[in-house]
């Protein structure tokens, strides 16, 4: 009888199983959200979805109101029968600060609205069936704003950079497998927030927020991790009390409060001059300002200095009709000074001047630091 071993005898040892020996499967455990952590993502959406609606309002010319949020969780067979018509999704991919995307539906025509306010119409009797390529850019780059306004508060609550990529848009079909579709396959299950979107009398209606239950929780993280980092910061740190020995006084100075006299009573005291005390007048901000001392530690730190003619609001069609020699009029008059900023903070205005081949500005006037903080 052989006493060489199979190779596949070779392979179980090598596994450190039998051949009759079954390989266990590990079952993956499905995550859920509790109720902490989806009051937190509420939170977390009212405070980002609350700048968006200030963007959003800017960029549309009208009053735009979201709700606070409802979340909840969803599979993808229940997503389905939620969305038997289609829909407009436009999908965020977030590429610094957090990992992870989401996607936001939008009703067809919630969307058509706002493609064309975007476009200077005036969003009335829109045909929802309208949404070409150039309405569904405008509706990406309506969306894109929006979200970029959410990240920058996120940015404010975690206490770090938050940026998103370009959203992608498509026609949202839950009836038909998709992009959009094959990647929320992905998700087993998701977290649904809801807001209700109001744009003047145009849109009372519902947009939705959709993302897999790990980004839900990489978020309330987050959350958690810089509400515990304030608090830690402002604890004071207390300190014991440290006995400390009586002092010894001088043996002269002891004696001496020995057989001090004690005063009488009785004796009355004498008349003390009263006057009404005097203060030395308040002085404005601007006069109290000097220069600290260590100001030299900071001279090295580059500054962005920039120099602004004039700004111009356009919508998307004006901006799609400019072409090589277009004109595009400001409102400031020639001659008027141009406003000088750094860091974004302005400081200077003056006037333009040409040096030799180059374009300069000669500073005529140095704004008040009390000016530029609103103090009048």
């Amino acid at each position: 009888m052989s006493e060489m071993l199979s190779q596949d005898e070779i392979d179980a040892l090598l596994r450190g199983t039998s051949d009759n020996t079954p390989t266990p499967e590990v079952e993956a455990k499905e995550e859920h959200l509790d109720s902490m952590e989806s009051d937190a993502l509420g939170e977390i959406g009212n405070i980002s979805f609350g700048n968006s609606a200030t963007a959003l309002s800017t960029l549309l010319q009208q009053k735009v109101e979201i709700t606070t949020p409802v979340v909840s969780e969803v599979r993808i067979e229940a997503l389905r029968e939620r969305y038997p018509t289609p829909h407009v999704a436009l999908r965020v991919g977030y590429t610094e600060g957090i990992q992870g995307e989401n996607v936001l539906v939008l009703t067809r025509e919630d969307a058509a609205i706002i493609s064309d306010l975007m476009l200077g119409g005036s969003g009335e009797n829109v045909d929802p069936e309208s949404l070409d390529e150039i309405r569904l850019s405008a509706v990406q780059e309506a969306m894109n704003q929006m979200m970029g306004a959410a990240a920058t508060s996120l940015s404010t609550v975690f206490s770090k950079k938050i940026d998103i990529s370009p959203p992608l848009v498509e026609v949202f079909d839950a009836t038909k497998n998709q992009t959009i579709i094959d990647r929320l396959e992905l998700w087993e299950t998701m977290v649904l927030i809801e807001f209700n979107l109001k744009v003047g009398t145009l849109i009372d209606s519902t947009i939705v927020q959709i993302a897999p239950i790990q980004f839900g929780k990489q978020l309330v993280d987050e959350l958690m991790k810089a509400t515990g980092e304030v608090q830690a910061a402002s604890e004071p740190v207390k300190e014991q009390p440290r006995a400390e020995a009586p002092k010894p006084q001088p043996q002269a100075q002891q004696t001496a409060q020995s057989v001090a006299p004690q005063p009488n009573k009785q004796k009355s005291m004498p008349e003390v001059a009263v006057s009404q005390a005097e203060f030395m007048p308040l002085q404005s901000p601007a006069s109290q300002e000097t220069a600290p001392a260590n100001l030299g530690l900071l001279y090295d730190v580059p500054l962005n200095v920039t120099v602004e003619l004039k700004k111009k609001k356009k919508s998307v069609r004006e901006v799609l009709e400019l072409s090589q020699g277009s004109i595009i009029e400001l409102d400031k008059l020639a001659g008027e000074p141009v406003d000088i900023y750094v860091n974004q903070q302005r400081i200077a205005r003056g006037e333009v001047v040409v040096i030799e081949e180059n374009f300069g500005v000669r500073v005529t006037e140095i704004i008040q630091p009390h000016e530029r903080i609103g103090i009048v």
